[in-house]
């Protein structure tokens, strides 16, 4: 099975053959804060959120905060949807061990318009093609292709560094699987 979707459906990871996670999506709708971490269980967790944040209630951090991503992962998504006069108290995030990947991840987020990004693995196996409309992300491990399918469309792309000195160093081209 090429995919898997993970809570509501909201966030659906796509996989190799070998059960390999190729790339997620997210919808710009999302909404399903409770199907991920963090869940404040404890205590102690809800001692760190009335020290590290300015919230009316640190219980709803369950229902406002979601993170999508696996911990391992080089690249982690997290979606927030606090309450208004909400506020984070200044930080910066430790990069405790450089992350393991033998691929750059990236996220392609959609601004405006349409997109279709085509999903296949480094060794060339299509796994699906993904429709990305106003607001929706997708994080890619691996093999994509980027198709500008609407008038005007705009995407921004995140990936991790650093870029090497030209584009042609950047990527490696795909021979596709018939």
């Amino acid at each position: 099975m090429p995919k898997e979707s993970i809570g509501k459906g909201q966030v659906i990871h796509y996989k190799s053959k070998d059960g390999r996670v190729v790339a997620m999506f997210v919808s710009g709708k999302f909404d399903d804060y409770t199907s991920f971490p963090p869940f404040v269980e404890d205590a102690r967790e809800i001692a760190h959120l009335e020290t590290a944040y300015k919230l009316k209630d640190p219980k709803r951090e369950r229902e406002t905060k979601a993170h999508l991503t696996a911990d391992e992962w080089p690249l982690q998504i997290v979606v927030l949807n606090r309450d208004k006069g909400s506020y984070v108290n200044p930080h910066y995030h430790l990069n405790d061990r450089q992350p393991e990947s033998p691929t750059r991840h990236q996220i392609m987020i959609c601004q405006r318009g349409h997109a279709r990004v085509g999903v296949y693995t480094k060794e060339g196996e299509y796994i699906d093609t993904v429709d990305l409309f106003e607001d929706d992300l997708i994080l890619l491990f691996e093999g994509h292709s980027i198709e500008f399918a609407g008038e005007d469309t705009k995407l921004i792309e995140i990936k991790m560094g650093p870029f090497p000195q030209t584009d042609e160093q950047d990527k490696v081209d795909i021979k596709v699987q018939a």
